[in-house]
């Protein structure tokens, strides 16, 4: 598989190690993996990457901007606003994951995470 015919992700979190582990679980299974340590860098790299990611995985809290935030501005992006987002985050609050629902997020996974669960989620929304 060429670099034009993998799947993109961008991965928003400020944790290293978990920018370290989504880099892996999402290489290993193929994808071109890009990355923001929080939500205002998200934004950047997502706005200057070409091509544009196909999947977006933020984590919820984040230094700067948070994963609300992010999810928020991503939406108002034209080009942007049909990329499926997925929260993964330590949350677990019915009322946060309804509240990044109705901000645009397209699904939830809690942090410790599988990863196959996680490629699968990815798979699911860029099929």
């Amino acid at each position: 598989m060429t670099a034009e015919q993998k799947v993109r992700v961008l991965t928003v979190d400020d944790s290293r190690t978990m920018q370290g582990v989504l880099r892996k679980a999402l290489s290993e299974a193929g994808y071109d993996v890009i990355q923001g340590g929080d939500g205002v860098e998200g934004l950047e790299v997502l706005q200057q990457a070409s091509p544009a990611p196909q999947a977006i995985i933020t984590d919820i809290n984040m230094p700067r901007m948070d994963g609300f935030q992010f999810i928020e501005a991503v939406r108002k992006l034209d080009a942007f606003s049909r990329i499926p987002i997925i929260c993964l985050t330590t949350e677990t609050d019915e009322e946060k994951k309804n509240r990044a629902r109705s901000l645009g997020a397209t699904g939830w996974i809690a942090k410790p995470f599988n990863a196959e669960k996680l490629v699968w989620a990815i798979r699911r929304v860029t099929a």
